[in-house]
């Protein structure tokens, strides 16, 4: 089992060249292609910033040939990568395009796009057929994720699109085709008010999951932290994984995690990223 993890958290800190070289150094054996700054989002305001990011310029696929390159130097490879949203956006859905594009020249099988938190699997459907064509004459698949929304009066997450077995097993079977896929995002499918579990989520989605997002949470918000390091059981998880046979990578999306790490460095930070990446692929492969 191969492990992953997104690189724009250490990014933000020391660059996109930079953050894969550490990740090689750190043991691990790909990087996540995180694209948010080829047109980011502003939540507060509801509207796209300006973004002088290479990504967000004409040079775009000679960045992102770059990063693969810089990989390659290293002994890692790209192995998915995820597109800006929120995909209710218009803005953001203009780049979705791009992003297959610099998916597919920095080597990644795979294109994590959002569906939108609101829409039906139908109306969702459109979107990732409208995409489908371009992203299969690049080689690249698409994978829609478990989403959620935020109840406010109960104080916890609720349903949006994908949130469910129901829910993302339909979004799949209204696109039926094969270079729709899924991933799962384990943090999302482990907070309360979801109503499901990783588990659950896993069992359903069966050899159709070919991605992972792996985060661990207090089972309420959406903290995006080191694996091992709240309340997230794994054991059970990793479990359903090896018993449907997935084979895809393991990849962290604990995002948050670096933020806390400016007292030990962020090396050491990345090292016990790689460390609990590598512990959960040993329990895949039962040697813990």
């Amino acid at each position: 089992m191969k492990i992953s993890t997104e690189i724009d958290s250490l990014a933000l800190h020391i660059g996109e060249e930079r953050a894969i070289e550490t990740l090689a150094q750190a043991g691990f054996d790909a990087w996540d292609f995180s694209m948010f700054r080829m047109c980011s989002y502003d939540w507060e305001k509801n509207c796209v910033l300006e973004s002088d990011h290479p990504l967000a310029g004409n040079g775009y696929l000679k960045f992102a040939r770059k990063l693969k390159e810089t990989g390659l130097a290293c002994g890692i490879v790209c192995n998915q990568s995820h597109a800006p949203f929120p995909s209710c956006c218009a803005e953001i859905r203009s780049y979705f395009r791009r992003a297959i594009e610099c998916t597919a020249e920095a080597g990644g099988e795979i294109c994590v796009i959002h569906p939108d938190n609101d829409k039906s699997a139908e109306e969702n459907a459109e979107l990732y057929l409208e995409l489908l064509p371009f992203a299969r004459e690049h080689g690249v698949k698409l994978a829609a994720e478990n989403m959620w929304n935020w109840d406010e009066e109960k104080d916890q997450a609720c349903f949006a699109a994908c949130a469910t077995p129901e829910d993302f097993c339909a979004h799949l079977d209204a696109v039926h085709d094969e270079s729709l896929v899924a991933c799962l995002d384990i943090g999302h499918a482990e907070m309360r008010g979801c109503g499901t579990s990783a588990v659950e989520m896993i069992r359903a989605l069966g050899p159709r999951l070919q991605a992972l997002h792996i985060h661990d949470n207090d089972k309420r918000y959406d903290l995006h932290q080191i694996p091992f390091s709240m309340a997230i059981d794994f054991v059970p998880i990793v479990k359903a994984l090896r018993e449907v046979g997935y084979s895809g990578y393991f990849t962290l999306e604990a995002s948050s995690f670096l933020e806390n790490c400016a007292g030990e460095g962020l090396s050491n930070g990345v090292r016990r990223l790689a460390a609990s990446a590598r512990r959960l692929a040993d329990m895949f492969e039962g040697k813990l």
